[in-house]
């Protein structure tokens, strides 16, 4: 009964956890501004379902260590993968974060933001080389639309090649 009331616990230390560091990093509305479904706001759906998706899996191994806690070997190996997984997820946020702002280099970026208090507004403002200024550039080249004097079948493109040449269709049937 004692392993039950374990896993109980840190299932509440893990809600805990969880929503404490993403407050710190977040750095203030860092997608803010960002016009309805462009990138940013597809970026922010997909990370937020990889989030969900984590959140589910840290569930399902909290639930396995309240099974599994007749066994301290498996409680543990469960606990450590719980762990790995809230570690790299934590990683995967402040890289996302840090991305979302702007960072040039998100791994300087991720070493530099503890010096910061772990805040992307004070890493920003305190290290501006290491940020983008202002949005991401759009991409440029084709517009997917065909070139002005490309011809698009064929027949057209002998026309043109004979027109080029000089060989009219008249000069031909003479």
């Amino acid at each position: 009964m004692d392993g039950l009331q374990e896993g109980a616990e840190i299932g509440e230390e893990g809600a805990t956890q969880q929503g404490g560091p993403q407050q710190q990093v977040t750095g203030g509305g860092a997608g803010a501004g960002a016009p309805e479904g462009g990138p940013a706001e597809n970026a922010r759906d997909d990370y937020e379902a990889a989030l969900a998706e984590r959140d589910a899996r840290i569930a399902e191994l909290e639930e396995q260590i309240a099974e599994a806690a007749k066994t301290a070997e498996s409680a543990e190996r469960l606990r450590a993968e719980m762990d790995e997984l809230r570690r790299q997820g934590e990683e995967q946020r402040v890289s996302f974060e840090l991305t979302m702002a702007g960072a040039r280099n998100v791994k300087a970026a991720t070493a530099l933001l503890p010096d910061y208090d772990d805040d992307i507004e004070k890493l920003k403002a305190a290290e501006p080389w290491l940020f983008s200024a202002g949005a991401p550039a759009q991409p440029t080249g084709a517009t997917g639309l065909p070139n002005a004097g490309a011809a698009t079948d064929a027949g057209a493109t002998m026309k043109r090649w004979r027109k080029i040449a000089g060989l009219d269709d008249e000069d031909g049937k003479e």
